[in-house]
């Protein structure tokens, strides 16, 4: 089975004190630390475990620039069999339609059974794997935490849904799946695994590589665009209860009748 993961680069949150530029127009990125999107990183994880167990290979693919090698490096590290970047100067400012559409010229070029995306961007929404799936005109489910594969042209999967539960599913291929986290362990990478992979050559696919219609991708075709960042009003914080379990429970319902939680 030939698997496509679309990944994508942000920033580190939990090495970053992310902070406003002095315009308040976008974070200030020049001494950020970055690593992959959290949900891609689940997401090559159960494509590798889906190789190991059906046969196959694994590529990862990102939209950005040279700068986003790095975390291509680090997916081939993990057991990813190529890393491919699409990078053109057009593609710059994309929303998630002008991602998607650049994706699905790499699907279209290269014919994959199967397409992961991490349920969400955590600089971003979740709107790229479905976009992606109704251009490709292919099947398509999102917050996706099992797969097995039934035969070569049908795989069964639960999603997460509300209350808890979930739903099983029959899904045909090619099709379009994006991954929650949780959905297994990502394996650990280490510096032997990276510096064995740092010299392979990273294949680039630019607008005229991929069939892309420069007017459809880019800050010009965007249809969402960011009018204003904002720092929220630093709330009071948490109130802790002292006493017994008896005496804690006593004043949190309390709190909940005069909060409004109780009649």
């Amino acid at each position: 089975m030939e698997i496509l993961v679309c990944a994508r680069r942000v920033p580190d949150t939990s090495e970053n004190e992310i902070q406003l530029n002095s315009a308040g127009n976008d974070i200030e990125r020049d001494d950020l630390v970055y690593s992959i999107n959290e949900p891609d990183n689940y997401a090559v994880e159960e494509a590798l475990q889906i190789v190991a167990k059906s046969g196959g290979n694994v590529t990862v693919a990102t939209v950005g620039t040279d700068e986003d090698e790095e975390i291509l490096r680090r997916e081939m590290a993990m057991g990813a069999n190529q890393g491919v970047l699409l990078s053109d100067g057009a593609f710059n400012g994309s929303d998630g339609k002008g991602i998607a559409t650049v994706l699905k010229g790499f699907v279209q070029k290269k014919k994959f059974d199967l397409v992961l995306t991490g349920v969400q961007a955590e600089d971003g929404g979740a709107q790229v794997g479905g976009m992606l799936a109704a251009m490709l005109d292919y099947p398509f489910a999102s917050l996706v935490n099992s797969i097995e594969v039934l035969d070569g042209n049908k795989l069964k999967i639960s999603r997460e849904i509300e209350g808890g539960n979930r739903e099983m599913s029959e899904i045909d291929l090619p099709c379009v799946l994006s991954i929650q986290t949780g959905i297994n362990e990502p394996r650990y990478v280490g510096m032997r695994g990276i510096r064995q992979v740092a010299s392979l050559e990273i294949p680039t696919y630019s607008a005229s590589d991929l069939g892309v219609d420069t007017a459809s991708v880019g800050e010009a075709a965007a249809n969402v665009k960011r009018d204003d960042y904002f720092v929220p009003v630093l709330g009071k914080g948490a109130e802790i209860l002292q006493g017994s379990n008896e005496e804690i429970a006593d004043k949190l319902i309390e709190l909940l009748k005069a909060k409004g939680g109780l009649q």
